[in-house]
């Protein structure tokens, strides 16, 4: 079982939705995916509250208590964790020792870019991340492509020896498709193909 933990410190990055986004993405490569949802909020567990019965099946768990961390059913391929904000101290360690990546969203604003580079630098420290054995990756979220925020983003990220794996734009079809549990993987809509693109990244990286 591959795990993949989607955190950052800073709050309203995307997190839920490169969650969601990505066990559905796996979901419908018949993979067996659960989702963990580790947020008070439980953001995630009420998108698959919403999600139909013929959409392909992703397995919900609630994390908010630090009791069920780890829980997870048998033969899971894949089990993807949506972190809760101001991700910190034991509770980022007993998060890392579950993933074999993490995925960490940030937007294009100087406040989330800051946030993130200390978020980035906290987690360095963390002794399966230090020894390598937990890639990190930064995902540029809500872009809007070759905007000056954008490029704001990149340089500041480039400044701190990052950059991001992909781009994921900001796009109305996200919202609209996570009102009915759903996401841009669960609809063959060739107009979503661009959008599923910018996800071809991700996916190979912790595929690898």
């Amino acid at each position: 079982m591959r795990t993949v933990l989607v955190a950052n410190r800073k709050g309203g990055v995307g997190k839920t939705l490169i969650a969601v986004s990505l066990a559905a993405a796996l979901a419908n490569r018949t993979e067996r995916v659960a989702l963990a949802d580790v947020d008070r909020q439980q953001s995630s567990m009420d998108w698959l509250s919403r999600r139909p019965d013929t959409a392909a099946r992703i397995r919900g768990l609630n994390w908010s208590k630090s009791s069920d961390i780890g829980e997870h059913p048998k033969k899971l391929d894949w089990l993807i964790i949506d972190a809760p904000g101001a991700l910190k101290g034991s509770k980022a360690e007993t998060l890392i020792a579950e993933a074999t990546a993490v995925l960490a969203p940030v937007q294009p604003s100087v406040f989330d870019a800051n946030a993130t580079e200390n978020f980035l630098a906290d987690i360095e420290d963390i002794k399966r991340i230090r020894k390598g054995k937990v890639p990190v990756f930064v995902i540029a979220n809500r872009c809007r492509p070759n905007s000056r925020a954008l490029l704001a983003l990149k340089t500041h990220l480039k400044s701190i020896g990052r950059k991001p794996l992909t781009e994921i734009s900001e796009r109305a079809a996200y919202g609209e498709l996570a009102m009915a549990g759903l996401t841009i993987f669960d609809r063959e809509l060739k107009a979503l193909d661009p959008l599923r693109l910018q996800w071809k990244p991700i996916l190979k990286k912790i595929s690898a």
